[in-house]
């Protein structure tokens, strides 16, 4: 049996704690259903946290889930860490301190993992302008989504870019189709993400 597990924010915990088995109703709840109709069986565990942090997730992964055992994981984590930049009054050099200090604990967090063997399957974070607002967060997140594809050609692993698929499905359909908040996804967005994970989990 693979031992999937997703850790990552709110995007990833879908309120999972309100599911049973608690799955959420986003991603990874869609990708367990499509993983239930493959020949080899799949555990999946949802670890994601509403509100988490690159930094919290890495201070939880010795503790909480490296005694998992997963043989797959997918993390997808880095918006709240670009709110915690934007919506504190941080100045610019305070914000570049702390998008250093993300690198830092990103590339920690991957060498946490790297001993037991697992699969990394890193995910690029995004947003959208809605609201407006949002727009001067853009830089951060670019800066950000490099400074993940970066990690994972280091250390050669898979980095799923997101921003882009969306941003054509919301051009296509309406930014409501896409996501409730500017943040969070719709059912329709959560399918991407699934769609575009299923095939390298199944690799």
């Amino acid at each position: 049996m693979t031992r999937l597990l997703c850790i990552g924010d709110s995007i990833t915990d879908s309120h999972r704690l309100f599911e049973y088995p608690p799955l959420g109703n986003g991603y990874v709840h869609m990708l367990s259903l499509q993983l239930a109709r493959q020949p080899e069986p799949f555990e999946i565990i949802n670890c994601g946290v509403d509100g988490f942090t690159v930094q919290r997730l890495l201070e939880q992964t010795p503790s909480r889930y490296l005694p998992l055992k997963p043989d797959v994981v997918t993390i997808l984590i880095g918006i709240n860490d670009i709110g915690l930049m934007m919506n504190t009054n941080r100045t610019s050099e305070q914000q570049k301190k702390m998008m250093h200090d993300f690198s830092i604990h990103y590339e920690a967090l991957i060498r946490e993992f790297l001993p037991c063997g697992c699969r990394l399957i890193l995910m690029e974070p995004f947003l959208f302008p809605w609201p407006m607002e949002y727009r001067t967060w853009f830089p951060l997140l670019h800066a950000m989504s490099e400074i993940i594809s970066s990690c994972a050609r280091n250390h050669q692993l898979p980095f799923v870019p997101l921003q882009e698929d969306l941003n054509q499905e919301a051009r296509r359909y309406g930014l409501a189709f896409i996501t409730t908040d500017g943040i969070h996804l719709t059912p329709e967005g959560h399918r991407i993400l699934a769609q575009k994970l299923l095939p390298l989990i199944l690799t």
